[in-house]
């Protein structure tokens, strides 16, 4: 399966959309301060956490998990109301946010709420640690500590509804939970789960880059919303480790580069990449499904060539609804072949 709009040289976008796209880029750049740390309290003051509801939204019904009170990780998990007689597969998400702005708030709280609602499914949205507080690989193993606490029966049957079918378990992220995505689905792929089975993956325009530049990256520099050369740079030095030298080829960053990990018997299950046209990360995701594919992985490129970074807090935009309906159709599709 591989999808994509028409093509355009500029995008036209709703003056609402431009707006918000202003005042976040405003806010991102006071948030990431120069000495390399992030403003926490204007951040809190202007990305603030939502309520659950156990009064259905749209549908859909939200209440907190707590899986490690010390170590402070937890997720929410959204129930469809509509669907409480069918089995549903769980969707576990990683929001986006370059590992070190950003939490799963108001917007995430509608994306995840219409994954639930739409695909339908399970969704449980892990809430992580943000770097440079905390750094690689601290996510990732909050990740995995999720899919552990889940695939434990009692937590299962006290946390999760009865028609949560773990055994089909999809994993999906966008930007920096998209690169997440693929670590924690590879560190799953060497672990003994009793229950818990990880079927496909969805990420959507990962966070990915490289010690070279790519045609996407020079070309898009400054020009689009949300991400810039500065900014990745800055978000990767935020995030990696600080007793460990680094650059960008590191297989974290550069997951399909020189140092990247022989996938030859690495079980990955099914992956959709979504890509867009003005992103300037657009290369290295379109990298990273051809590699999946050289190493015989199943994978499904989405394409939205008239959309930037982030597109899908944007319920304005078309490409929000079209995501929707191309996640639905990946996961009819792989449930379909379990």
């Amino acid at each position: 399966m591989e999808v994509a709009a028409n093509t355009s040289t500029s995008m036209s976008l709703p003056w609402k959309t431009r707006i918000s796209l202003w005042a976040v880029d405003i806010i991102v750049n006071q948030l990431a301060r120069k000495d390399g740390t992030v403003n926490r309290r204007l951040l809190n003051l202007l990305d603030p956490r939502t309520s659950p509801s156990s009064k259905p939204i749209n549908g859909v019904k939200t209440y907190d998990v707590v899986v490690d009170p010390i170590r402070k990780v937890s997720f929410r998990v959204y129930v469809p109301i509509q669907y409480a007689l069918e089995d549903l597969p769980v969707m576990v998400f990683f929001h986006g946010g370059g590992y070190a702005v950003f939490s799963p708030n108001a917007r995430y709280d509608d994306l995840c709420g219409r994954f639930a609602r739409d695909l339908p499914a399970i969704v449980v949205s892990v809430d992580y640690p943000l770097a440079p507080e905390h750094r690689h690989p601290t996510q990732h193993e909050y990740g995995l500590d999720v899919l552990k606490f889940l695939d434990i029966k009692e937590n299962r049957s006290k946390w999760l509804p009865q028609n949560a079918d773990i055994s089909r378990c999809f994993l999906a992220g966008d930007s920096a939970g998209g690169n997440m995505t693929h670590h924690v689905a590879h560190r799953a792929s060497q672990l003994n789960f009793q229950q818990l089975q990880v079927i496909g993956l969805v990420a959507i325009q990962p966070f990915f880059g490289g010690e070279k530049r790519t045609d996407s990256e020079i070309r898009l520099d400054e020009s689009v919303p949300i991400l810039s050369l500065k900014r990745t740079d800055w978000l990767w030095n935020a995030f990696m480790p600080l007793d460990e030298p680094y650059n960008r080829d590191h297989p974290i960053i550069n997951v399909s580069g020189p140092n990247a990990v022989d996938m030859s018997e690495i079980d990955l299950p099914p992956t959709m990449v979504v890509v867009t046209g003005f992103d300037i990360l657009r290369d290295w995701q379109l990298r990273y499904h051809h590699w999946l594919k050289k190493n015989g992985k199943e994978t499904y490129l989405v394409e939205y060539p008239n959309t930037f970074h982030g597109f899908y807090l944007f319920s304005e935009l078309p490409e929000y609804d079209q995501l929707i309906f191309n996640m639905k159709g990946f996961v009819h599709t792989v449930l379909n072949k379990v």
